[in-house]
């Protein structure tokens, strides 16, 4: 194993222009903007244009995190793209994105871990330098949710949007970097958040069609349970990992599902609230894209800073769970 400390050298993110707002949504189903605001904190979210698939969202926020970083396409040894809406089956969105980029000498793949996607992403690809395989590694959490999304289902159609966070990993000074992950998966959960259309399980009938099963299902009332408890202990996990106190957090990102259970997890770890990144209500859930996008937007507004302590932490389906603790 290589000894050398792995951070983030770069960031970048992409939302499309068009904007859902709650009020555009009170004309679709029978929901309003107070019940919206008052359970998940959500007033808009982002959706591609028709011609737009993930990988062209992943290509904006990643020309952005290259240009942070400094470096060219074709200095990057690997793109991983965590992702539950890929352009295709395959060939995998990374390779897709690899050629829109010309990263020729990259390696690419996928990585299906749902809002978990993002930190399993950052494991692995920090696994893979630790083992000098790698020197530079993209890593980008991309979604086009809109179109796995049930317009005619007022309790998933007002959650989630569109967007892309992308990260470029790198060699950084000793004692910045990652110091630890906390990954973690439940498969008994799976059934409480899923989409089963399309696969090899059931492929796509003109029944699977009627029946909507091409559409985001979602047992809201037991996912929140599970996410307001794996929030808070998968922080817990990877800050003991890490050797460092709750007191020492400077900045929590979160993963952007729900305002109630972003609090969940400030109370959990005794923070203010000016220490945690919350765009949800402008974003709704971006699966994957959540995390690098929220993280992005603190990096542009100047919400970290060199030697800061910062805590990711993301639950999605599957059941999976995801923490990081790094220093800048």
């Amino acid at each position: 194993m290589n000894d050398i400390s792995v951070g983030i050298i770069g960031t970048g993110k992409y939302a499309p222009e068009r904007r859902l707002t709650n009020q555009q949504l009170e004309s679709m189903v029978e929901t309003n903007d107070e019940w919206i605001v008052s359970r998940t904190g959500i007033r808009e979210r982002r959706i591609a244009a028709p011609e737009q698939a993930t990988s062209d969202l992943a290509y904006e926020a990643s020309v952005r995190a290259l240009e942070a970083a400094g470096i060219t396409a074709d200095q990057l040894d690997l793109i991983i793209v965590a992702t539950i809406t890929p352009d295709m089956l395959f060939p995998s969105t990374a390779c897709i994105l690899q050629e829109k980029l010309g990263a020729k000498k990259a390696a690419a793949f996928d990585l299906s871990a749902a809002c978990s996607g993002f930190i399993y992403s950052l494991a692995s690809a920090t696994a893979f330098m630790k083992m000098g395989m790698y020197r530079r590694v993209l890593v980008v959490g991309a979604e086009t949710l809109s179109r796995i999304t049930d317009y005619t289902d007022r309790n998933t159609c007002i959650l989630f949007g569109d967007g892309a966070g992308a990260v470029v990993l790198g060699e950084v000074a000793e004692g910045r970097g990652f110091k630890s992950f906390e990954l973690g998966a439940d498969g008994a959960g799976g059934e409480l958040l899923r989409l089963c259309g399309g696969g090899s399980r059931m492929p796509a009938t003109e029944q699977s069609i009627a029946d909507r099963r091409h559409f985001i299902e979602m047992n809201g009332r037991d996912v929140f349970k599970f996410a307001v408890r794996v929030m808070g202990s998968a922080a817990d996990e990877a800050l003991a990992k890490a050797g460092i106190s709750k007191e020492d957090i400077d900045l929590l990102i979160p993963h952007q599902a729900n305002i109630r259970i972003i609090q969940s997890a400030i109370e959990r770890l005794n923070l203010p609230q000016e220490k945690c990144m919350i765009n949800v209500d402008r974003y709704g859930n971006m699966s994957a894209a959540s995390i690098p996008m929220a993280l992005a937007e603190a990096v542009e507004e100047g919400r970290v800073k060199e030697g800061d302590t910062l805590v990711l932490v993301g639950f999605g389906g599957g059941l999976t769970w995801g923490a990081s603790v790094l220093t800048w």
